[in-house]
């Protein structure tokens, strides 16, 4: 018998002051049986860095993500079901990273690990050439500390400043250094 996804229920209070963009929004994330608590909640701090209330288009939303082939784990569409932002964790493949390109207005590929310098390095050239693709790296030792943050429950604060991440909840806090790879 297939083991089923743990529900995770989570109050995201945002203050991004880089964007002038404040909002709670109270999530539901799935957390599939082969995906880490830290990568979840890198689902989440994304979110949060992410998140924008437009005119017309719909929220940002966590997709089925991990078990579909056919989605991201995050997108945006608008309500003509254009996708807007198509968001991939990890390291993908180049027929991944052609065929998000090609669903996607805006892609945006999340690394979150260390082993993802080698994977950035062996496909910065190839990646260059999507007009429409760009890299967001957290770092390792600070995404640990985030899966500190994670309960089945979760009320989180999220203060984004000059760039910077800052979450907190009753377990503890964090900071963020979100980096935009090969932006200057």
């Amino acid at each position: 018998m297939a083991t089923k996804a743990t529900v995770y229920k989570a109050s995201l209070q945002v203050s991004d002051m880089d964007r002038n963009h404040y909002q709670t929004y109270d999530l539901t994330l799935a957390l599939h049986p082969s995906e880490t608590q830290e990568r979840m909640m890198v689902r989440l701090a994304t979110f949060a860095l992410l998140a924008d209330e437009k005119e017309g288009v719909e929220q940002l939303s966590f997709t089925k993500g991990i078990s579909t082939e056919d989605e991201p784990d995050l997108w945006q569409k608008n309500f003509s079901d254009e996708v807007l932002i198509w968001v991939e964790l990890g390291q993908p493949d180049e027929k991944r990273l052609r065929k998000a390109c090609g669903r996607g207005q805006q892609v945006i590929v999340v690394n979150y690990n260390d082993k993802s310098d080698i994977w950035w390095e062996q496909n910065k050239g190839k990646i260059s050439r999507f007009s429409n693709l760009r890299t967001l790296k957290f770092v390792e030792a600070e995404v640990q500390k985030l899966s500190a943050l994670c309960a089945r429950s979760m009320q989180l604060n999220v203060t984004i400043q000059d760039g910077e991440m800052w979450m907190s909840s009753e377990l503890g806090e964090c900071t963020l250094n979100p980096i935009w790879r090969g932006e200057h």
